[in-house]
């Protein structure tokens, strides 16, 4: 595909775009009411104060159902919206020698950050020879982990001078 064009997305056809002249129609109650004529539908439709919307346009004859098409769309674009929610990590920086009021608010942080829904990356980083007690760092993380309500994805990894854990929230399920 060349830069700059779109992929063609077909539109849904409504009322009086539809152009067949026979169609399989649902009630707007999920009801099959049968093969009738376009300008049957589209009465029936505009009796209810609803639209005529082409639901199946490959089949012979089409599917059709009478519904607000405004509230339809409305439905359909918050799903995709749903869909495409992004989940980021955020990082939070702890030290070997961390006091207990310093944990606190950095657990308080990452509680904020799981109940949007994104995960949690805490770096512990170790300076000069502090990298000898990397089985206390260790237990830093794991115990920073243990107190908030999500789920370690990934346990703790030391690269270079800096151990990482990731915790991901928990999905009721």
């Amino acid at each position: 595909m060349k830069p700059g064009y779109k992929k063609y997305k077909p539109r849904t056809r409504v009322n009086e775009r539809i152009r067949f002249f026979e169609l399989r129609i649902i009630d707007s109650d999920g009801k099959q009411i049968g093969v009738l004529k376009r300008d049957e539908a589209l009465r029936r439709a505009f009796d209810q104060g609803l639209d005529l919307v082409e639901i199946v346009p490959t089949a012979r004859p089409p599917i059709c159902k009478i519904m607000d098409y405004g509230k339809y769309k409305y439905e359909q674009h918050k799903k995709d919206k749903q869909k495409h929610k992004s989940v980021q990590t955020k990082e939070i920086k702890l030290g070997l020698n961390i006091q207990e009021g310093d944990i606190a608010v950095r657990m308080k942080q990452a509680e904020k950050f799981l109940a949007q829904g994104n995960k949690i990356r805490a770096k512990l980083r170790f300076r000069g020879r502090e990298i000898i007690y990397a089985n206390r760092g260790k237990e830093v993380l794991l115990d920073f982990a243990k107190g908030l309500p999500g789920a370690i994805e990934q346990a703790p990894r030391i690269d270079g001078k800096i151990m990482s854990i990731v915790i991901a929230p928990k999905h009721d399920a």
